[in-house]
């Protein structure tokens, strides 16, 4: 009888895990069944170029029923797991929540944006994490620039539809501020009602340096080239309050930013303290080199394995990351879904699990339009040819042919047409007009 794999969140490594699986296991040999709330995988890298207009937003996903054909997909959330039942609970989307049997589990739900209870963040801040926050915060720019050329200059409301803030300094920090900038800056092409200097953007990092994957030299670098390029970039620095929009800073700065976008680090989901499985100090599934999750004294749960950011994976390499564990990173989520994958299969056939041992590829980073940076070991690039060693590398690594295709083709469009500029934040209330001019029956 065939097994049932169960693979939890349809992300980076359950989508790798799924694809490796089609491809390795033989017909009748087990069933794979992947539960994600959405049709797609994100492809997280792309999202700051999506905010700042380079990449179309389907681009930038991928859809599981297109590319999983062997897979069942389940359009909800697992919102329990007993594994000492095998048993997980899935509430779909639509309908009621189930019970659902599995012989393998496989834990991979990713990560989600983490706060701090700071005023106005929760009510007034958007995350980076997702595709729809990537399409809004893009709608959002653009709408405000529209907003603003109409209001008088020097005027308090335009001053602050034209001030961007983002708070958190590492790699999703520091592309979504310098993408941003570098889209605003096209913009003003479109709006010759606002100048440069108009627009202001400020960038807030609680530590003392910015990107902590790359060398000093090469954040000191960034810093730099982005203050150049109009960022203002406020080191040693904690947000203190965003209540209404009114930025208040630790450092006793204020001003007012319409547009805040909270990228200063992520957590597991929380639902997973619920569950019967080893939970780390900060949340993660505990996990051994093999990718098994694992309890605190290093019993291996038989028919459980986890990968990802969800992931607490000890880093066996040359180079570990902090804390001795693997960084939540799409190049760690990949290769441990694909390790996974042939993990689960040796299982099913008696064999050993291998390691998961990588060897690091180094860190880049687009920094807007046509500049970036590259860092491997002391080698680092940076400019231009940094920015098409980004765009080389993601342009590949995103899965599917199909979607290599799409970008590389956006791309190209982009350099002979620009970047499309038109608004589309009407669809976030799609049924405004048709409400407004639509008959009713009479009282």
């Amino acid at each position: 009888m065939a097994k049932k794999i169960l693979i939890v969140g349809g992300g980076y490594a359950g989508f790798y895990t799924a694809w490796k699986l089609e491809k390795l296991l033989r017909a009748g040999e087990a069933e794979v069944t992947i539960v994600d709330p959405l049709p797609y995988m994100a492809y997280l890298p792309f999202l700051p170029e999506v905010a700042a207009g380079s990449i179309e937003p389907r681009h930038a996903v991928v859809a599981r029923r297109r590319h999983l054909k062997k897979t069942a997909n389940i359009a909800g959330k697992v919102t329990g797991i007993s594994h000492d039942t095998k048993t997980a609970t899935i509430t779909p989307n639509v309908g009621e929540a189930f019970d659902f049997e599995y012989d393998q589990i496989v834990v991979t739900t990713g990560s989600v944006s983490r706060t701090f209870p700071i005023a106005g963040i929760a009510d007034n801040a958007i995350g980076m994490k997702t595709i729809e926050e990537a399409v809004a915060v893009r709608d959002r720019m653009v709408g405000n620039f529209e907003r603003a050329a109409s209001l008088p200059a020097g005027s308090a409301e335009r001053a602050r539809l034209l001030t961007v803030t983002v708070v958190g300094g590492g790699f999703a920090g520091i592309e979504t501020i310098s993408e941003l900038r570098s889209f605003a800056t096209a913009l003003l092409r479109r709006y010759p009602e606002i100048n440069f200097d108009e627009t202001v953007f400020h960038l807030v990092e609680a530590m003392g340096r910015i990107m902590p994957e790359v060398a000093q030299k090469t954040a000191d670098w960034v810093v730099k080239d982005q203050t150049r390029r109009g960022v203002n970039i406020h080191l040693d620095t904690q947000l203190s309050s965003a209540v209404d929009g009114k930025i208040e800073l630790s450092t006793g700065e204020n001003y007012e930013s319409d547009l805040i976008v909270w990228t200063a680090g992520v957590m597991p989901r929380p639902f997973l303290r619920g569950t019967d499985l080893p939970i780390g100090p900060r949340g993660h599934v505990v996990a051994s080199p093999n990718l098994r999750i694992t309890t605190e004294d290093g019993k291996e749960l038989a028919g459980a394995w986890t990968a990802g950011d969800t992931s607490q994976v000890p880093d066996i390499s040359a180079t570990p990351g902090p804390g001795g564990f693997c960084v939540p990173n799409a190049q760690h989520a990949v290769r441990q879904g694909r390790l996974l994958a042939k993990n689960i299969v040796a299982d099913l056939r008696g064999e050993g699990a291998r390691e998961y041992n990588h060897k690091n590829q180094g860190a880049v980073a687009g920094l807007g339009l046509n500049t970036g940076v590259f860092q491997s070991g002391n080698f680092a690039l940076r400019g231009y040819l940094a920015w098409l060693a980004h765009r080389f590398y993601h342009g590949l690594a995103i899965p599917t042919w199909e979607r290599k295709w799409r970008v590389f083709g956006g791309w190209v469009g982009h350099f002979f047409l620009a970047r499309d500029v038109v608004n589309i934040e009407a669809v976030q209330e799609p049924r405004a007009i048709f409400e407004e001019f639509a008959s009713r029956p009479k009282a």
